[in-house]
Order: C-alpha cells, then sequence, then structure tokens
C-alpha cells in the first residue's frame, strides 16, 4: 500500500461559500443598512430643524448672561441663564443622590447578593423602575414631599422625582459593567488575602469604572430632560434662584413648556434657543463621559 507523503493530514475545514449563502449575505447586509439609514432620517432631520431654528438665539451673548426677568412676552432679547442654571441644578443635585445608590445597588447585586430573596426583590423593583413613566414619578413625589410632609414645591422636589428615574439605569448599567470584571482578578485578590471589601473596592470598581462613569453620564443627559417632575413639582420663574429647596426655578424643559404658549416671534426664538441649548448641555455631558471613560480604562498594551 502506498502513500502519498505530498497529501496534506487531514482535509481542509473551511470550504468555499455558495452562492446561495453569498446572496442571503449581501441581501441582509442591505436590509441592515437600509434600516440605518431609515433610523437616521429622523435624528438628522431633528438636529437640522433645531439648528436652523434655534442658533441665532444661541449666538447673542446675552442668552448665556441673560435671564428673563422684566420682559414682557412679545420683547425680543433676554436670555436663558436662569433656566440653565436651574437645570444643571436638578441634574446635578439628582446625580449626587442617585449615583451612590445606584452604584451600591449593583454592587450587592453582583458580589453579594446572589440569588437571596433581597437580591430577586431588589431586581424585581429595578425592573419595575425601569419602565415607570416620569409623571407617576412626580405625583409620587408630589404625594410624598408636598401632601404628606407639607413641604413646598422646589426645585429639590424636581431631583428626587429625578432620582426615581436615573436609579435603575445607574443600577442596570453599573451591574453589567461589574459582570464582566473576569473572576480571575477577585480569586487572585483573595489568594493574596486581600478582604472582599477590599477587593471591590481596589479591584473590581477600577476596572469597571470606565464603563460605569459612562453609564452614569448617559442616565443624567436622559433625565435633564424630562418635563413632567418640573411641570408638577416647581413653579416657572424669570429670574435666577440658586435655593433649590424653596421658591419657584427656571429649566430648560419648563422655559420650553411656558414660551410655547407664547404666540409671538419671541416666544418661538426661545423656545428652539432652549432646545438647542440642552442638546448642547447634554453633548458636553457626552464628551465628558467619553473622556472620563478613557481616562478611566484600563490600561492594556
Amino acid at each position: 500500500m502506498s502513500i502519498d507523503l505530498d497529501a496534506p493530514a487531514r482535509e481542509a475545514t473551511f470550504v468555499g461559500v455558495s452562492s446561495r449563502r453569498r446572496i442571503k449575505n449581501g441581501v441582509a447586509t442591505a436590509l441592515v443598512g437600509f434600516a440605518f439609514l431609515v433610523a437616521l432620517v429622523p435624528l438628522a432631520w431633528v438636529i437640522i430643524s433645531v439648528l436652523a431654528k434655534g442658533t441665532g438665539a444661541v449666538l447673542s451673548a446675552e442668552w448665556w448672561t441673560q435671564s428673563l426677568n422684566g420682559l414682557l412676552a412679545r420683547q425680543q432679547g433676554g436670555g436663558a441663564y436662569h433656566a440653565i442654571i436651574g437645570t444643571l441644578f436638578q441634574g446635578l443635585v439628582c446625580a449626587a443622590i442617585a449615583t451612590p445608590i445606584g452604584v451600591m445597588v449593583a454592587v450587592y447585586l453582583v458580589e453579594y447578593g446572589g440569588t437571596s430573596r433581597l437580591a430577586r426583590a431588589a431586581t424585581f423593583m429595578v425592573d419595575i423602575l425601569t419602565g415607570v413613566p416620569s409623571i407617576v414619578a412626580a405625583l409620587f413625589i408630589y404625594a410624598v414631599w408636598i401632601s404628606i410632609f407639607g413641604l413646598g414645591r422646589s426645585a429639590f422636589a424636581v431631583s428626587l422625582a429625578l432620582v426615581l428615574l436615573m436609579v435603575p439605569v445607574v443600577v442596570r448599567s453599573s451591574e453589567e459593567m461589574l459582570r464582566i470584571v473576569p473572576d480571575d482578578l477577585r480569586e487572585a485578590s483573595y489568594a493574596l488575602g486581600v478582604p472582599k471589601w477590599k477587593t471591590i473596592m481596589k479591584v473590581v470598581i477600577p476596572t469597571a469604572l470606565s464603563g460605569m462613569l459612562t453609564g452614569i453620564v448617559l442616565a443624567l443627559a436622559r433625565v435633564m430632560g424630562e418635563t413632567a417632575p418640573v411641570l408638577i413639582l416647581v413653579a416657572y420663574a424669570p429670574y435666577i434662584n440658586f435655593n433649590i429647596f424653596e421658591g419657584n426655578m427656571a429649566s430648560l424643559p419648563l422655559l420650553m413648556t411656558v414660551e410655547r404658549n407664547n404666540p409671538t416671534d419671541a416666544g418661538a426664538d426661545r423656545v428652539w434657543g432652549a432646545a438647542i441649548t440642552l442638546i448642547l448641555i447634554i453633548t458636553i455631558f457626552q464628551l465628558l463621559a467619553a473622556f472620563l471613560s478613557k481616562l478611566t480604562a484600563p490600561k492594556t498594551r
């Protein structure tokens, strides 16, 4: 029996792609590309419309340095400084409360909870909060903060309502980031005698910090544009108010809602100017998230 020494040791595992599979792949690629373009058209349309109608207002220096205090509805001029301050105050207070709560819940679910009843209950409640409309969160805070405790409408009440909307997003994003941390890192730390809490603080969280920061900033950008909480829990003020616990305070969503009822050209300019200002603020937060994500990402070759 002769043996062909030039023959391969085994048959090739990869065979040529058939024409039928090439056609299916091409059709699927075309459909995905078409779906992407269909989704991109309304987004581009909205951005172009806002830029075309709101650029004139935001290019004025008064828009960033003055409020609408003392101006009549039909008068041109003034700015959104008071609304920008209110939006940032409400959003940052919300983030200061929601971020530690969301991160600690995520750490418990991943590192400690396991399949316990408390962990299952927490997961169930987070799932419920994820689908709660903003107006329901606002009505809940109104019932507790104003009706039961007897406290007045304020920007802080708005921040509490936004916390209910931000916490589940922070929990879900942080939980996913913590779960993708390799168990080998935890086991190596335990093998060196490091306690579990210190392993979480020094190994697990720093490894997942990049994705966690991105999720936190994205959650903040989501809640900053909510309108229902500001309509129910605080009244509009055309002047600047730096006290979030007392008095009326404007915000960009509230400014757009109020000026939408203004039939003059001044009202339309303010609505579109507030819209593009809110987009710019959210874009800045997105860029900040990308920068922090790159800055805190694990250094690898």
